[in-house]
């Protein structure tokens, strides 16, 4: 599928050793970039990055938002039921709305950062790692001398958000499977984790995201169809007489605010749909495809977690799918989302496969001259399959995992960075009073960021341990 290669290409890392003509290059590029605005500002603005993209297969502005809205259902819709019950339902939905506003925002500027980098270097595309080097490199002494670290950085919350997707994923199924299969016998969670070992293992080890395109087809297939039967339930179901609560509590809204992350800071399809377009400019537009597409998934994000939580209340499971009712139909549901997220695991642990292998690993292999190249890249796979299994079966927490995961990894990478990346653009230009206004805006968003990030990350983890003593249960 197109999304899934063209984010293989967005997250693929920057540590190909250059060579000298190629350090001189960039040598030559990082200076004009450090200069002041009106010196060699006219080489620079007649190169545009959108105009020199060479794409075999680009996108035209509705499969792009298709695209957009598909990786947009998984597990994070599944998930909003219980953000709401977290936050209560006021709270609940004026916060998806000022978060969908937040994340659609700093994903315009990270992708204005990008654009800006690319047209400085004059080359048509940079990934993200390589765009934050470059943008870091324009700002103030201190941060200069992160540009270098900058990139690795960048691919260490990719891969470890990646990774944390698959063990939400690990989680989904075997919660789904025992929910199926309790009403014929109980069996612990554990069991149905056990048993997706050597399946996920083998299906990791398909080397071709060519090979895994049908199967991502069916996937598409069942999660739409399955999403259709849960909203089914939802609205003509019995609902929990349970009050609502309103405005929810401050001790669990960081919980809230990681899941929110979780399911709408999608950074790599954003990047990865933008980059094949065939008409990029489009992208960007007040009524262009990013705005479009955001403003569908808050909408879908708000019904489903509003009805959801409305439905079940406070008792809301980590996904919508647990708290259907028993039956056939339901059953069906839960059958169908597991065989879709288990596809999925394949899809998403191919990514950080991609940036560990070809970024860190095989250069250190072909510089040492190794002769067993294709059975390390099969042990990377299996190594990076076990330890997401391993941390699955450690903490079998679905909705904190994917609050944890959200805060830590898509604080930084969707709110941090991209502040980060515009205020160091702006840092060479002239002083003036849009430049200082900038300069607040990309400081108060670097600081949400961060204060989402320690405390979001701080309360799913202070929440996971106290899941696990006598008297407290998620």
């Amino acid at each position: 599928m197109m999304d899934e290669k063209s984010e293989r290409l967005q997250l693929q890392p920057v540590s190909e050793p250059a060579t000298p003509r190629r350090e001189a290059d960039n040598d030559a590029n990082t200076d004009n970039d450090r200069r002041p605005q009106g010196t060699g500002e006219a080489e620079e603005t007649d190169y545009d990055p959108h105009d020199h993209r060479e794409l075999e297969n680009p996108t035209n502005n509705m499969e792009t938002l298709v695209h957009l809205l598909k990786c947009s259902l998984g597990t994070g819709i599944l998930a909003m039921p219980q953000a709401f019950a977290r936050a209560g339902l006021i709270t609940g939905i004026l916060g998806t709305v000022l978060g969908g506003i937040l994340v659609t925002h700093c994903l315009k500027v990270l992708l204005r950062s990008q654009y800006e980098a690319c047209r400085a270097r004059r080359v048509p595309q940079l990934a993200y790692p390589q765009a934050a080097a470059a943008a870091l490199s324009h700002g103030p002494g201190f941060l200069r001398r992160l540009s270098k670290p900058a990139p690795a950085l960048v691919d260490a919350f990719l891969v470890l958000y990646q990774l944390g997707i698959c063990c939400v994923y690990i989680v989904f199924i075997s919660d789904n499977l025992k929910k199926v299969v309790d009403p014929i016998r109980e069996l612990p969670v554990e069991v149905y984790t056990g048993a997706l070992l050597l399946p996920l293992v083998a299906f990791n080890l398909i080397p071709s995201l060519k090979l895994l395109a049908p199967f991502s087809a069916l996937a598409n297939v069942l999660i739409f169809l399955g999403l259709g039967i849960t909203l089914y339930f939802l609205l003509s179901g019995e609902r929990s007489p349970e009050p609502l609560d309103l405005w929810g509590s401050a001790a669990t809204f960081p919980l809230f605010f990681g899941t929110i992350l979780f399911a709408l800071t999608a950074v790599g399809v954003v990047i990865a749909v933008e980059n094949n377009m065939k008409t990029p400019k489009a992208f960007l537009k007040p009524c262009g495809v990013l705005n479009t597409g955001m403003l569908i998934i808050v909408v879908l994000y708000v019904a489903i977690g509003a009805v959801g939580y409305t439905y079940c209340v406070s008792k809301c499971s980590d996904s919508i799918t647990l708290d259907l009712p028993k039956g056939p139909l339901a059953a069906s549901v839960m059958i169908m989302f597991a065989v879709a997220i288990f596809i999925s695991y394949g899809l998403h642990c191919y990514v950080p496969v991609e940036v560990v292998w070809k970024g860190y690993l095989l250069p250190r292999l072909q510089q040492n001259g190794s002769q067993h190249i294709r059975l390390w890249e099969y042990g990377l796979r299996v190594v990076l399959c076990l330890l997401t299994f391993v941390l699955a079966v450690s903490v079998p927490r679905l909705g904190l995992f994917i609050s944890l995961f959200g805060a830590l990894c898509l604080s930084a990478l969707g709110i941090c960075f991209p502040a980060l990346m515009e205020a160091c653009q702006w840092y060479p230009k002239r002083a003036s009073v849009e430049r200082s206004l900038m300069f607040l805006k990309d400081a108060f968003l670097f600081v949400v960021g961060l204060i989402g990030l320690v405390a979001g990350t701080y309360t799913a983890l202070v929440s996971i341990v106290r899941s696990f003593g006598p008297a407290t249960t998620d």
